[in-house]
């Protein structure tokens, strides 16, 4: 760091000095900081007691699966649909009962076909919607599939 001795032209330098005056104030707020006590009052809290009979767990049990196969296939519980039908079918599931939509695409389909079924299920007002099956696209430090094959 450079530092500055003021003017060539022999006048005495006019500005203050302020580096020991912030090292000091630094060295009173540590001091400070250490002396003060630890705050060691409680309040104390009625948390609420958890009921012995914990209320049942709601579960829809009717759950609807889309698969996209390696051949670009759209399947709705197994069964080969149209993008017309589909998106019929989603339409007639929407409600205040809906049930929950599951979407797999294989690890083989085509990214096209993906993208064109999950356009039409964010078109149809599904609400209910979540990706299964992606613990086949986790990879381990090999950089290969989780269960590879042979």
């Amino acid at each position: 760091m450079a530092m500055s001795g003021g003017k060539d032209d022999g006048q005495p330098m006019m500005e203050m000095n302020t580096t020991p005056l912030i090292d000091v104030m630094l060295v009173l707020l540590i001091m400070f900081i250490i002396t003060i006590p630890v705050a060691t009052h409680s309040v104390d809290i009625d948390l609420p007691v958890p009921s012995q009979n914990p209320p049942p767990v709601l579960v829809d049990p009717i759950k609807n699966k889309i698969v996209i196969t390696p051949q670009d296939e759209t399947l709705w519980n197994g069964e080969v649909v149209s993008d017309g039908e589909l998106l019929t079918i989603l339409q007639s599931t929407v409600g205040p009962n809906e049930p929950e939509l599951q979407y797999e695409p294989d690890a083989l389909a085509s990214y096209d076909r993906s993208l064109r079924v999950l356009d039409i299920i964010k078109g149809s007002g599904v609400t209910k919607f979540g990706f299964v099956g992606n613990e086949q696209f986790r990879t381990f430090g090999t950089g290969g599939p989780a269960n590879p094959v042979g």
